[in-house]
């Protein structure tokens, strides 16, 4: 998979590393890819429900173990 955008927010909590998400997604144009690592276990409920709540498609996520890893697609 292709990455626009890496975004690590390792050592950050809740809730700064969904801002810069926020932030970061921002930045990108339509069809992009952030890749984003975590160690908020937060982030795995946070940022499934930022990309429904704001319509970007979550392509993946590797949550098994930390560092989770979040693979966002940018929508309108």
């Amino acid at each position: 998979m292709i990455v626009d955008k890496d975004l690590n927010t390792l050592g950050l909590r809740c809730p700064e590393p969904i801002m810069l998400v926020r932030k970061a997604i921002r930045e990108l144009a339509v069809g992009q890819i952030l890749h984003v690592i975590a160690d908020d276990f937060a982030t795995t409920r946070d940022i499934p429900s930022f990309c429904r709540h704001m319509d970007h498609q979550l392509v993946n996520a590797q949550i098994e173990s930390v560092p989770f890893e979040y693979w966002i697609k940018k929508s309108n």
